[in-house]
């Protein structure tokens, strides 16, 4: 652990490298017209590229965990974001649409050692007192990366072309890169070791048996499943309902963003306030207040102001599982931290499934419900016994 007084400067020389990660993720979204007018594919296939960086993403999380324990976290970041400086500079000199498909899953395969490393690292170095609210900090870089990165790459090609936006985004990296590179000379140097690929198995096996990762793994995977699975049809069901459409919902997921930066922002006073056992249940209530108001908004402002209320609601669920997922295995901490981002991922993935068969077979309206239920319940059971299952 490292004295509190400095933990704010970790946090500021994670943040560059933790924001560049985030900032590349919606990238490409609002490009995919273009891409595909100027490399010669459809438009179907130019969207591909937002799955090319999110499966290596996620796939790549349960290697880089053991390989951060083992080599160091901050030296793998460091790593990670120079690759990914390197990535985003080959995307721009892309000759067609397929070799932008192979950079961009390159870019998702760097970009994964970013985040959950990140979280590990404040793991390692802050008190429990101060590790939700380090965090909560951390992920309002997160956020901020992810609203930033769709919404200024549609801002900026008019002016700096597709290609210039790839390399304003590989110089946001490269300063992350710097600011680790120089930056963590103030720090103390990381034990290294040698990365074992049957220990890190075995790793994996003793957490997956113990009760207390299963139900933080199992816990972070619904709710990523029920809170992102609803944003593929919230245009839809804005249309059906004839309060709006595409811009709306894009407003409603900016909003969702909002609200993580609003809980970022009052985190500690809630903390101190009412404890993380209330605060984890007034998320779930929060986030079923959120889908009520999606289930039965009149219009469309109403929508986006429920887009705010689950971005609070659930940030406060999200970031109260990241630091009890700091403490589950403190000797392996960031595969700890990699199995919850895999986990977090598998449900955003499994999530638009769930909800396209709920909106097939009930309807929009019952679907949200549902979703908003489940959120509940799970704050419930969060907030039960102090929010701390037996290890096992």
């Amino acid at each position: 652990m490292i004295a509190d007084s400095a933990v704010g400067r970790l946090i500021a020389l994670l943040a560059l490298a933790v924001f560049s990660g985030t900032l590349v993720t919606r990238l490409t979204d609002p490009l995919v017209a273009v891409l595909a007018r100027d490399l010669g594919g459809t438009t179907a296939r130019a969207a591909l590229l937002a799955s090319a960086f999110a499966l290596p993403f996620a796939l790549i999380q349960p290697i880089l965990g053991p390989v951060g324990d083992a080599m160091g976290k901050r030296r793998v970041m460091t790593i990670a974001v120079g690759l990914l400086t390197l990535m985003l500079i080959a995307c721009a000199a892309a000759p067609d649409l397929d070799s932008l498909l192979v950079l961009r899953a390159l870019s998702g395969l760097a970009a994964g050692g970013l985040m959950p490393l990140a979280i590990a690292l404040v793991g390692d170095s802050a008190s429990m007192q101060e590790r939700q609210v380090a965090l909560s900090r951390l992920v309002a870089c997160a956020i901020t990366g992810q609203i930033a990165g769709g919404s200024l790459a549609g801002l900026l090609e008019p002016v700096l072309g597709w290609r210039g936006v790839m390399l304003a985004a590989s110089g946001v990296a490269a300063i992350g890169f710097l600011t680790l590179l120089v930056g963590g000379r103030g720090f103390a140097r990381e034990p290294r070791g040698q990365f074992k690929p049957l220990r890190a198995i075995s790793a994996y096996g003793q957490l997956l048996r113990m009760p207390a990762a299963r139900v933080l793994y199992i816990s972070v995977a619904v709710e990523g499943g029920f809170v992102f699975g609803s944003f593929p049809y919230l245009a839809l069901d804005l249309q059906q309902r004839g309060i709006g459409a595409a811009a709306e919902a894009g407003l409603a997921v900016a909003a969702f963003g909002a609200g993580g930066l609003i809980y970022a922002a009052i985190a500690k006073r809630v903390l101190g306030g009412i404890g993380q056992d209330r605060m984890v249940l007034l998320g779930g209530v929060l986030c079923l207040l959120s889908y009520i108001g999606f289930a039965f908004a009149p219009v469309a402002w109403v929508f986006i102001a429920s887009g705010l209320l689950l971005g609070v609601g659930m940030y406060m669920i999200h970031n109260s599982i990241q630091t009890r997922v700091t403490e589950v295995a403190p000797h392996a901490r960031g595969s700890a931290v990699a199995l919850h981002a895999f986990h977090f991922f598998l449900g955003q993935t499994a999530g638009p499934v769930v909800y396209g068969l709920m909106l097939h077979y009930a309807g929009a309206t019952p679907a949200f419900l549902f979703g908003g239920v489940c959120l509940l319940a799970l704050g419930i059971l969060l907030g039960h016994r102090g929010f701390r299952p037996a290890a096992g």
